[in-house]
């Protein structure tokens, strides 16, 4: 089991919160971006860094993530293709993606893109606010105590 973040957009406090579970609990977690990233350091955080082009990330991400694993990321297309594989995808908001609502979510980032494109402003992404931070701790140490089970040692 591994911790993915799809990290070029994902929040400093997200991170921050993904790498104290890791020390906690012990996973491994994997950064990946399309540009230079920092991580504390430590064995089981890792960063990698693809090509510049569009969706780079999201190809690596979808590549090497496998079923057991949690990709982190805000990116509803992203998160239905993982989803479509039987990956677990969470939003920095808090939000698991699943197969029952990844087409709602799917149909209104779709929508919110047509209606810009249409000329209505739609204000960007809301603030993150501690409230998000919170609901995004909650709901990855839920996704970890029902899903994460540390390798035995022999």
């Amino acid at each position: 089991m591994r911790i993915w973040v799809d990290a070029d957009a994902c929040p400093v406090p997200v991170k921050e919160t993904i790498f104290r579970a890791s020390r906690r609990v012990g996973f491994p977690v994997t950064l990946v971006a399309n540009r230079p990233l920092s991580s504390p350091p430590g064995q089981r955080i890792e960063t990698i860094q693809v090509g510049s082009g569009f969706d780079e990330a999201d190809h690596y991400l979808v590549e090497h993530a496998q079923p057991g694993d949690l990709i982190v990321t805000a990116d509803v297309p992203l998160a239905a293709r993982l989803v479509a594989q039987g990956i677990a995808a969470l939003n920095p908001r808090g939000e698991l993606y699943t197969s029952e609502n990844i087409r709602e979510r799917l149909a209104l980032r779709d929508l919110k893109e047509s209606l810009r494109s249409a000329g209505v402003g739609s204000g960007g992404p809301m603030p993150y606010h501690a409230r998000d931070r919170h609901a995004f701790a909650n709901s990855l140490d839920r996704w970890l105590a029902r899903n994460y089970r540390p390798l035995e040692a022999p």
